[in-house]
């Protein structure tokens, strides 16, 4: 418990609404996403306006050996952002400038600014910026780095590390480094800005970002086809992807079909064992000739029928529908949300392997998938009132992150490890990658203050 009179040092420190210790709204910083049962309660939370307020907040932790849990949109998957008791959450929301510098292509972003905005703020360049979580309307750009969130066009288009020039970190002890800039190559010294991305706020806190941008997307065709199973469905995305790549490749299974047209009906076929949306934005005939490529592929595999269009709204309909799924199963009940990929041609082996755990373990998990680039989302459906039914969906999660490392894949593609997935980190990394990790912690934060269990499982 965090004493009184430390708390009333650090309201004097930053005055006004900046900090909030009244229960009532604090309780809405205590989980992300995921609902992770073990958040804690924070005893504070600061809701900082400028790098300046978190190097203050993060210098009174470190005085004081407070656990500081950064957060940004709250909308992380793998309990990243869960307090812990006798903390603070420190809440970035509040800053969220944006800056498009058109002669360097860039956006210098502040953390708290959603993705969506940046992409909108990008376009009225003539601009893109192409990481696109399916979350993208409400996602934060500092969330979004601190897990090197991916997305659907991930496919050909690369993750958010891809698109980082620079970062503004606050470190453990509060002070503020300048990483990278606005040049696109840039060598010197060590990669210290891929250190920081990705490391979901355990060495430092991400104050401002350097966002690489891209001329617009071109025009994009859509092919979708229907399978028998979901098995033959990532055949012919192997096949596809052992000859181009697609600018969007998606999959979903009959479960995931069925549970988007219970909660909002889009006109996907029912009865379909999988569902495969792939898109090409190639210029002119190059296009017609990656969708015929597609749909060869696709026929090739046992599609029972393939639907190519050049319309835009038409083939945005589709991957909305895909966008869709994660609330249509929110609202089926409690999940697990996995994100395990594996390399291309093993992601048949993946899917079949989920679907004996569905069936051993007696629980539903629908699938749908990044598929382009071998990044599944097995999301695990189990009843909170149901003791058994909650024993059975916990197992079944960690046989999908085993059955993943098993396939030579990872745990996590895209959402992070977060707290939910520290325990099953070790198996993938191997003893000495997990000691080099905890050498580069323990040198950033000695004490520990950064966002304890993440990543490291309480280490």
């Amino acid at each position: 418990m965090i004493p009184m009179d430390a708390l009333e040092e650090l309201r004097a420190a930053l005055p006004g609404d900046v900090v909030v210790t009244d229960p009532a709204a604090t309780e809405k910083y205590r989980h992300d996403w995921s609902r992770d049962p073990s958040a804690g309660t924070p005893e504070a939370v600061v809701r900082a306006e400028d790098a300046a307020q978190v190097q203050i907040a993060v210098r009174w932790a470190a005085a004081h050996r407070v656990p500081v849990v950064p957060r940004g949109a709250g909308s992380g998957l793998s309990g990243g952002a869960s307090a812990v008791d006798g903390g603070i959450v420190l809440s970035l929301e509040r800053m969220a400038e944006i800056e498009i510098d058109t002669s360097c292509q860039v956006a210098v972003v502040q953390p708290g600014a959603f993705n969506k905005d940046v992409k909108a703020a990008a376009a009225e360049a003539g601009l893109w910026y192409p990481p696109d979580p399916s979350s993208y309307e409400i996602c934060s750009i500092g969330g979004n780095v601190a897990t090197n969130a991916g997305g659907l066009c991930c496919v050909k288009y690369g993750v958010t590390t891809d698109y980082v020039l620079g970062l503004d970190v606050v470190l453990a002890d509060g002070t503020l480094v300048t990483l990278g800039g606005k040049r696109i190559k840039d060598v010197a010294g060590l990669s210290l800005v891929k250190l920081f991305v990705g490391s979901e706020g355990t060495l430092g806190i991400v104050t401002r970002a350097i966002l690489r941008l891209v001329p617009a997307q071109a025009a994009r065709s859509t092919l979708v086809a229907t399978f028998p199973t979901v098995h033959a469905a990532a055949e012919a995305v192997v096949t596809m992807r052992s000859t181009m790549r697609p600018c969007l490749c998606e999959l979903m299974d009959r479960d995931s079909v069925n549970a988007v047209e219970d909660h909002r009906p889009m006109g996907l076929d029912r009865d379909a064992g999988a569902l495969l949306i792939v898109q090409s934005d190639a210029p002119g005939e190059v296009r017609s000739a990656e969708l015929a490529t597609m749909q060869a592929a696709c026929e090739a595999a046992g599609a029972v029928e393939c639907f190519a269009t050049d319309d835009a709204a038409e083939g945005e309909q589709f991957v909305q529908a895909r966008r869709m799924s994660f609330p249509a199963l929110e609202a089926r009940g409690s999940l697990l949300l996995e994100d395990v990929g594996v390399p291309i041609p093993l992601l048949p082996d993946l899917l079949d392997a989920i679907g004996r755990i569905a069936t051993s373990y007696d629980v539903e998990i629908p699938v749908v998938a990044h598929a382009g680039d071998g990044n599944t989302h097995p999301n695990i459906v189990y009843d909170p009132a149901d003791a058994d039914s909650e024993r059975r969906a916990r197992a079944a999660f960690g046989e999908v992150m085993a059955a993943a490392i098993a396939l030579g894949g990872t745990i996590t593609g895209e959402h992070g490890v977060g707290k939910a997935k520290a325990i099953a980190l070790p198996d993938q990394l191997g003893p000495d990658v997990m000691a080099l990790t905890l050498t580069i912690k323990r040198a950033l934060d000695p004490d520990g203050i950064l966002n304890p269990g993440a990543i490291l499982d309480g280490r």
